[in-house]
């Protein structure tokens, strides 16, 4: 199949692999851990039957160290899982040149006395696959993956698509990034702990497969009256369980080239649908300047 996206592949001095264009998968909800742990145990299971039960081989200790992941690892993961007020759980495959594969959970307790002052705050789980998996399997395994995901999650939103996958704290990583993501505007750049505080039932932005709950879509109208709004061709609205959606924007994700001219018109289109809820970082937190964050919050907008 075509390869609408860069090749990207940029390593450390060491060899490691920083940044690589991947798939993220990414939904956001707006509920206590306590309430959705089985849920999101549930959806870890459905990843690695389409990943492979190996592909996933490290994970974070309390004090952020990473161990492997053998029985004794899984043991404590399922105690994660069982923690009866938040958890935190990083996942990453084995590798040591780069990570194709990951799981991401941050369960919070949305009554937490320190998230008084954080009222946007979500749980969310977020989950990685490198762009080989979409060229060996095709986009309709990564759809259908991305779909039954969904239905085990009581998301507000989310979006799966493309991604600069890599780790934004990584010295010189957020400017490497910066050089490249006007560019691409189709790419999202991962960092679901952080915005998980902030976005509440904000949507991040439109991407491949941007996912609607409520309230955002009963604003619109529901799943007709947001199909109203969509006109490109290659858009698809396609109604789920619950008083959800999911907007499709072609049979394949795509990053866009404004070098090229290649601006996305479906995702700007999508973009203008969505502008009163879309999600714009409260502060700064990264290397860039606010303009340039403001910029790119609004790429398909101006």
């Amino acid at each position: 199949m075509s390869r609408p996206y860069p090749r990207i592949r940029i390593r450390a001095e060491n060899g490691y692999l920083l940044i690589r264009e991947g798939l993220t998968l990414t939904f956001y909800i707006r509920r206590s851990h306590q309430d959705i742990s089985q849920h999101i145990a549930r959806s870890l299971e459905t990843y690695l039957r389409a990943v492979g039960q190996t592909a996933l081989g490290l994970y974070a200790d309390k004090e952020g160290d990473w161990q492997f992941l053998d029985e004794v690892g899984w043991s404590l993961i399922r105690q994660e899982f069982n923690a009866r007020r938040s958890a935190y759980i990083h996942l990453t495959d084995a590798s040591s040149t780069e990570t194709r594969y990951k799981f991401l959970y941050q369960g919070r307790r949305m009554d937490a006395p320190f998230l008084k002052s954080e009222p946007g705050a979500t749980s969310a789980v977020s989950f990685w696959l490198p762009t080989e998996y979409l060229e060996e399997q095709g986009p309709e395994r990564v759809r259908d993956l991305a779909l039954e995901l969904a239905s085990r999650l009581p998301f507000c939103t989310g979006n799966v698509g493309l991604a600069f996958n890599c780790d934004t704290s990584l010295v010189g990583v957020s400017q490497e990034i910066h050089k490249r993501w006007f560019r691409h505007p189709g790419m999202d750049v991962p960092d679901t702990s952080w915005v998980s505080l902030h976005i509440g039932t904000q949507v991040r932005g439109p991407s491949w497969l941007t996912f609607l709950g409520q309230p955002v879509l009963g604003e619109l109208g529901g799943a007709a009256g947001l199909r109203a709004q969509l006109h490109h061709p290659e858009t698809t609205v396609q109604e789920l369980e619950g008083d959800r959606a999911v907007v499709i924007l072609g049979p394949i994700p795509e990053a866009g080239d404004t070098e090229q001219g290649h601006d996305l018109p479906a995702y700007r289109e999508l973009a203008r649908v969505l502008e009163p809820w879309l999600y714009h970082e409260p502060q700064l937190h990264t290397s860039a300047p606010m303009e340039d964050v403001r910029r790119w919050e609004r790429r398909f907008l101006d």
